[in-house]
């Protein structure tokens, strides 16, 4: 039966249950707000493929060894929460406790990953939430089933900047993809960036459906990181360019 169920999550079964009112209906991101958005984001049509990074490496040890928890919907993607807005290593809303999405503070997973915190710093921009993804392989078909946008920027002033995400993968396998859309069943509209090792890539994740796809063998790691922006943040992606 489950075999079944899995064969049955694509983005067609997946329009079928929004259009029948089964599956609740996505949230619609105000994409007109007063918020400063970064100008090479929004040049890039809500999305940046940086170049590797080249930085000092990174053990391995800094990711695995981190302290893993789950959603309750979901029980085969995990997150070490590097930064939370409670600081413990719990997947909270920032809403829940009354604070945004970039007033988030280290959890004692911070002190484990030196080397991933001088990367976070060496942006000069701000960021809030990190966590690290760790995720059983799936398919591209899964993937597009699980497309979906962030809820960044609810709680978030317009005296801010727009919050985006970074994308740093850890995991080397040249099946990886992150898959970036502006139209959710529109797969002409589909982008896919490669997620080789070192691979780093900038997400407006509230205004594009994403999903990432690893049908490796192995688990795949990612650093995922809300990021404000900022003349300082579009100063790095400019850095960063291939």
């Amino acid at each position: 039966m489950s075999g079944l169920a899995d064969v049955l999550k694509n983005e067609y079964t997946g329009k079928l249950l929004d259009l029948t009112g089964v599956r609740k209906p996505p949230f619609i991101p105000d994409l007109n707000t007063k918020h400063y958005r970064t100008a090479l984001v929004e040049a890039g049509g809500g999305y940046v493929q940086l170049q590797k990074y080249s930085g000092p490496q990174i053990p391995a040890s800094e990711w695995e060894s981190l302290e893993y928890t789950t959603y309750k919907s979901d029980p085969f993607t995990f997150f070490a929460p590097i930064t939370s807005p409670s600081g413990k290593v719990e997947m909270i809303g920032a809403q829940e406790v009354g604070k945004e999405e970039l007033e988030c503070i280290p959890t004692p997973n911070a002190e484990k990953c030196p080397t991933i915190m001088a990367w976070l710093e060496s942006t000069g921009a701000r960021y809030g939430r990190v966590q690290l993804l760790r995720m059983k392989p799936n398919t591209i078909r899964e993937s597009r089933w699980g497309l979906h946008q962030d809820n960044n920027n609810l709680k978030n002033p317009d005296t801010n900047g727009w919050i985006v995400r970074v994308w740093h993968e850890f995991t080397d396998d040249s099946t990886s993809r992150l898959l970036v859309r502006s139209e959710r069943f529109n797969k002409k509209t589909e982008y896919q960036i490669p997620l080789a090792a070192g691979q780093q890539a900038v997400v407006d994740s509230e205004r594009l459906w994403h999903g990432g796809a690893h049908s490796g063998t192995h688990t795949r790691y990612a650093l995922i990181a809300s990021f404000e922006s900022s003349p300082a943040l579009n100063d790095w992606i400019q850095s960063q360019l291939p």
